[in-house]
């Protein structure tokens, strides 16, 4: 009797979890392997806003019960980094010194919040938003009725900041070139969508870019963004959604061809027969453009961690690169996407 294959996931976002559910109901006898750095099970970080509605425990947000993953025999590796894959040894380097074989492996590593190179020195007096420990700590140190300063404004950001408003909170969002992404966006066809913002309750700020982050020397809130007006914008807290670093450092020596990206065909496979790759980490091939591109949204990066998952099971399928991507204003003048809902 042969030995039932070992299939890994690095990453347990959306992607990673979908894909894991998958491989069991695909074969009750496979071995699966979750790795993540986070701290805690999968769960769904679209819904981080959610702990300015008083969802203050970490267990309301779990996609699973850690039980049920033993009850499922899926083992879950928390806190641990990958730090280099062996395609040819088909080996995963942990950071802890521990390797671990695989027979298939799928790569749902997502990135981290991209931050404007000019204000990189300021990382440490900004807040981020990708964990539910970061939420928690933006939650903790916004004082009821305090200002949060957003730059940029992608989708996740623009959630949360209509979440803030909601909540009783004040928001003054500094926009730039990846306001609304992962929506590409014309800019004659922001205005109506920075209207819609504004009607909501968020101080929008254009064209004026941020130079600077600095403790507050005055009275008041703590943070001061210094603007390229020579202005400031006082408040509580500051955050950046300006997109995603994608996280592919771990993969340079996996054997697999890599842009911004991990390429990967249709199929969601990437160079290497053993290796495929889902959600925002990966770049999937548009024949009709003849391009690589990016997918983003939970909405396809669902799709895409189950679509894996069964073809590394043995299927077939291609993943639909004419998806829809849409934003807009409903009948009521609020935002309406493709991607996201608030």
């Amino acid at each position: 009797m042969s030995k039932p294959l070992h299939h890994v996931i690095i990453g347990s976002g959306s992607a990673g979890f979908g894909a894991a559910m998958t491989l069991r109901d695909q074969d009750a006898n496979c071995a699966i392997t979750m790795i993540t750095m986070d701290s805690l099970p999968s769960y769904n970080r679209y819904n981080l806003p959610q702990v300015f509605r008083g969802c203050h425990d970490w267990r309301e947000l779990l996609a699973l019960t850690p039980c049920r993953y033993e009850e499922l025999n899926i083992t879950l590796r928390r806190a641990s980094r990958v730090v280099d894959v062996s395609s040819r040894d088909k080996v995963i380097a942990l950071a802890h010194q521990e390797s671990l074989a695989y027979d298939r492996l799928l790569v749902c590593a997502g990135g981290r919040a991209y931050v404007p190179e000019n204000l990189s020195e300021s990382v440490a007096l900004m807040h981020g938003f990708g964990s539910f420990e970061a939420a928690m700590r933006v939650q903790r140190a916004l004082p009821a009725n305090g200002t949060a300063i957003l730059i940029g404004g992608d989708m996740i950001g623009i959630d949360l900041a209509l979440t803030l408003i909601d909540t009783g909170y004040q928001v003054t969002l500094i926009t730039n070139q990846q306001t609304f992404w992962p929506h590409e966006v014309e800019e004659e066809d922001k205005k109506p969508l920075f209207g819609a913002l504004k009607t909501a309750g968020i101080n929008v700020i254009e064209d004026n870019r941020p130079i600077s982050v600095a403790n507050n020397a005055d009275d008041g809130p703590a943070i001061a963004v210094g603007l390229e007006d020579g202005t400031q914008v006082i408040g509580d807290v500051v955050m950046p959604f300006c997109g995603l670093a994608h996280s592919v450092e771990f993969m340079l020596g996996a054997g697999v061809d890599i842009e911004r990206g991990l390429l990967v065909d249709p199929q969601l496979r990437t160079t290497n027969e053993t290796v495929w790759a889902a959600g925002d980490i990966c770049q999937i091939w548009h024949d009709k453009e003849k391009i690589y591109k990016f997918y983003h949204g939970w909405k396809n990066v669902r799709v895409m961690g189950e679509l894996a998952a069964r073809n590394m099971s043995g299927s077939s399928e291609i993943f639909d690169v004419e998806v829809e991507d849409r934003l807009d204003l409903d009948k009521e003048g609020h935002l309406r996407s493709t991607f996201w809902t608030h």
